[in-house]
Parts: structure tokens; C-alpha cells; sequence
């Protein structure tokens, strides 16, 4: 019997890592992929079948926008219209839009409201439509996708670069890098990992945020080369590591963020 993975967000960047690094594992997994665009996960699979053709796990594709409570009302009802469970639900979906300020395509209003629409509300509201189907799964795990720096108490190391106050006077060039709206709805999601920790202990629900470092996607609009101009790493370094995660190889750490060199502190 396969292991049912649903993934949010998975036809890019670290998403598509994830289901790689899945397919190409030794355990055999039902892959559901879940993106904006139902054609965007078609072809996602069909590049990720041609890479790993002796692979025995299958893959599927649905439609789902995080921020369209009918579109989640709909994905939950094609897949519950096809498996009886969900052993694995990754919350891998999330968008940074503080960029938009110096580009003036967005207003702060807009960029902090859709940051925290689609990293937070969104996310969560996946949760909680889906939480039945995770429950019927005998081994149930719930992973969210947070962020190195999403944690509070790094922010009191002024020596690293994001967390150096800026030169007196206004406006504050640090607006427009720091990442503020993207920052903080990473540390609201990791108040919402510790509340679905809570709520499903007692189900056995073996909630993670996990913290897959800085990785050369195109997330925010930066694109890969700048990505790793500033240090990022391969996504697929990314992916192998939440295939740890998914794979059992982390369970100590549950209920916790975690990140390949341990705990990450909150």
C-alpha cells in the first residue's frame, strides 16, 4: 500500500523538489500534486516520470488557490473523491511579495495582506479542510514549510545582515529588503504550527515546520541566479531533506522547526 502525499505549491522551486526527491525515493507514494494551475502539475509529473521512469510511485495533479475558499472547497472534493486518506499533507505553498514595494507595483497595505492571505489564512484554512482525511491515516504526518528567518530570537544577532539596524533618519531603505511582510507571516505560521500541534496530539498527528534553508528558487520574483549569488543552495537539497522528514527520519523533532542542522530556535 502507497503513502498519500498531498503537495501544495508543487510545480516549482522547492515544491517540485519535494515530489522528486519523493518519487525518486525507495518507498512507493500516491503524489498529489496540488497547484494553481492543473496544467502546470500535468506537466510537472510528465518531467518528473521522464527523470525517474523505473520509479513505482504514481502522481496526479489537482487545481487549488489558497486564497479562493471555493478552490480549496473543490480540491478537497476531487481527492476525497479518490483515496480514503491522506498520510502526508505538505504545506509547501507560500508567495514573498515585499519586493513589489520598490517596484511600485503593490501597496504596503496590498503586500502585507496577500503575504499573510496565502502564508497564513491560506494554509491554514488547507488544514482544516483536509484534517479528516489525515486522520484516517494510521501514521499521520503534517508537515508546513517555514523559513530560516521567520525565528524571533535570531533577530537579536545584529551582526547578521537581514537583522542590522539601518542608518538613522526616514524612510528606511530596509523597507524594501528586509522582507518584513514575507518575515513575519513565516513566524505567524510557526504559531500555527504549535496550534495544530495542540489540537491533534492526542490524534497522533505528527505536525513539523520544517526550515529547508536559503535555496535558489524564484521565489519573490529574485529568480535563481540572484538566489545564489546570495549563498542559496540547490532546492534539491531542500527536497532530500523534507523526504527525511515525510520519511520518518526527523520524528523526534515533532512539533518543533526544524532545519538540517537540528532545531531551529523559535
Amino acid at each position: 500500500m502507497s503513502t498519500i502525499v498531498l503537495v501544495t505549491g508543487s510545480n516549482t522551486g522547492l515544491g517540485l523538489e519535494i515530489v522528486r526527491a519523493l518519487f525518486n525515493s525507495s518507498v512507493t507514494y500516491t503524489l498529489i500534486l496540488a497547484c494553481r494551475s492543473l496544467d502546470k502539475a500535468i506537466k510537472a509529473i510528465e518531467l518528473i516520470k521522464n527523470d525517474y521512469p523505473e520509479s513505482k510511485s504514481e502522481a496526479w495533479g489537482v487545481e487549488l488557490d489558497l486564497e479562493n475558499d471555493e478552490s480549496i472547497k473543490k480540491c478537497f472534493e476531487v481527492i476525497s473523491g479518490k483515496v480514503d486518506r491522506l498520510d502526508v499533507l505538505v504545506n509547501n505553498a507560500g508567495a514573498q511579495f515585499d519586493l513589489a514595494l520598490r517596484d511600485n507595483t503593490m501597496s504596503i497595505r496590498e503586500i502585507w495582506n496577500k503575504t499573510w492571505d496565502i502564508n497564513v489564512t491560506g494554509t491554514h484554512i488547507v488544514t482544516h479542510t483536509f484534517a479528516p482525511l489525515l486522520l484516517s491515516s494510521h501514521s499521520p504526518r503534517l508537515l508546513f514549510i517555514t523559513s530560516g528567518v521567520s525565528s524571533l530570537s535570531a533577530t537579536e544577532d545584529s551582526t547578521l545582515p537581514l537583522d542590522r539596524p539601518p542608518p538613522p533618519g526616514w524612510p528606511k531603505d530596509a523597507q524594501l529588503i528586509d522582507f518584513p511582510a514575507y518575515r513575519s507571516s513565516k513566524t505567524g505560521m510557526n504559531m500555527l504550527v504549535r496550534q495544530w500541534t495542540r489540537w491533534l496530539k492526542e490524534d497522533g498527528v505528527k505536525v513539523f515546520a520544517v526550515s529547508p534553508g536559503l535555496l535558489a528558487t524564484g521565489l519573490g520574483g529574485m529568480g535563481a541566479d540572484m538566489m545564489k549569488k546570495m549563498g542559496a543552495e540547490d532546492p534539491k537539497v531542500g527536497g532530500e531533506f523534507v523526504r527525511n522528514v515525510v520519511e520518518g527520519k526527523q520524528d523526534e523533532f515533532a512539533g518543533k522547526v526544524i532545519r538540517r542542522a537540528g532545531v531551529q530556535p523559535w
